[in-house]
């Protein structure tokens, strides 16, 4: 009998890691999941009906390795070239991509900027776990109390911003806040930025400006899109980076030979041939998102604005933590967050109108 014990088999870096913990999936028939920033609308019957024909023969060959034809119709509709576009499974692949082209382990290079991966908080909870699964230095910058963005003269006054950091995640508009960032305002931090910047869009389609064009204006800034949270697709997996040809490129050298699968290239291509149906849906969520942060806010709730499909609001009379218990078992499910900047709040996705209402109407049953 062997006397090994698998947790000595473990690189210590990795028995040490805290893995990203996604929302829960729930598997109570009946719950109104308001908890991980899906769209609440399905994929377009375009889309659906152009899937399903696919669902033949092809399913025994491998898929295109760099998603050809995907990135023809993204380049075409970003007006850029095909070479400015690598597509990934979901955008945290490519996120986790850029931390292994872009950034030293701390073991090879230790104190040095080349090793940093840089991020405001609170922001995205993958950051940190991407930066500790490489093995690289951690740089987490408070947003704002407002969570704005820090202006750059406060960056440089005492935040303990790196300028040099080999790469910087900024997620526009934030999540979990929900606040929207101007082209202005990243601008002039890309423009102080050494490093690689990377602006992580996955909610731009429910904000009222963009920031695409620094990708092209700035031979270090790379942008992140997905398909997941506006366009219906969160089960296919894809997502997309656009960026100068040199950072492609290298991201190209290091993915999987055949990273996005057959059916989510397809449904990527079908979801650009019918954009109409989906600018309606952001439309529809945001009026949605609107109505429910004015009853919410009726209600005692403070609601801060957003620019995604979602809502972070501080509840009233109770802990943010007692409200997730109690509209659970009313069977709405919502999300909380226990970092100490968001811990009093709660994230709400924006669901259907009759969803939003069931939420409100759990609200009054919560409140004494």
């Amino acid at each position: 009998m062997s006397l090994r014990q698998p947790n000595s088999l473990i690189r210590p870096l990795v028995r040490q890691l805290h893995p990203y913990v996604p929302g829960e999936q729930p598997k109570i028939k009946g719950l109104i999941k308001l908890n991980t920033n899906e769209n609440p609308y399905p994929p377009s019957p375009h889309v659906l009906k152009t899937v399903k024909a696919a669902v033949d023969g092809r399913l025994r060959l491998y898929p295109n390795p760099t998603a050809e034809r995907l990135r023809e119709k993204l380049a075409k509709l970003h007006r850029c070239q095909p070479e400015n576009l690598i597509v990934g499974n979901g955008s945290d692949e490519l996120l986790a991509l850029a931390v292994r082209a872009l950034v030293e382990p701390s073991r090879l290079t230790p104190n040095t900027s080349r090793t940093t991966v840089q991020y405001f908080t609170p922001s995205y909870s993958l950051y940190p776990v991407l930066a500790d699964i490489h093995g690289a230095s951690r740089n987490a910058v408070p947003l704002c109390p407002d969570f704005d963005l820090p202006s750059l003269s406060e960056l440089k006054r005492g935040r303990k911003w790196d300028f040099k950091a080999a790469l910087t995640f900024v997620t526009t508009p934030n999540a979990p806040s929900g606040r929207g960032y101007s082209a202005q305002q990243l601008d002039g931090l890309c423009r102080e930025q050494r490093g690689v910047v990377v602006l992580d869009e996955a909610y731009v389609d429910f904000a009222e400006a963009n920031s695409l064009q620094l990708s092209f204006k700035h031979p270090h800034v790379l942008v992140a899109r997905t398909f997941s949270k506006a366009y219906s697709l969160c089960f296919q997996r894809v997502g997309y980076f656009v960026g100068h040809p040199e950072l492609i490129a290298a991201l190209h050298k290091i993915r999987d030979s055949y990273n996005v699968n057959g059916l989510g290239q397809i449904a990527a291509e079908a979801t650009l041939d019918d954009l109409a149906y989906y600018r309606a849906n952001f439309q529809k969520i945001n009026g949605t998102r609107e109505w429910l942060s004015r009853e919410l806010t009726k209600l005692g709730f403070r609601v801060l604005p957003s620019q995604t499909n979602f809502l972070l609001a501080k509840p009233p009379v109770f802990a943010a933590k007692v409200w997730l218990q109690r509209l659970r078992a009313r069977k709405i499910l919502v999300r909380w967050f226990s970092a100490p900047e968001v811990k009093d709040y709660l994230r709400i996705t924006i669901g259907t109108e009759a969803e939003a209402a069931a939420l409100v109407k759990a609200a009054r049953a919560v409140l004494p």
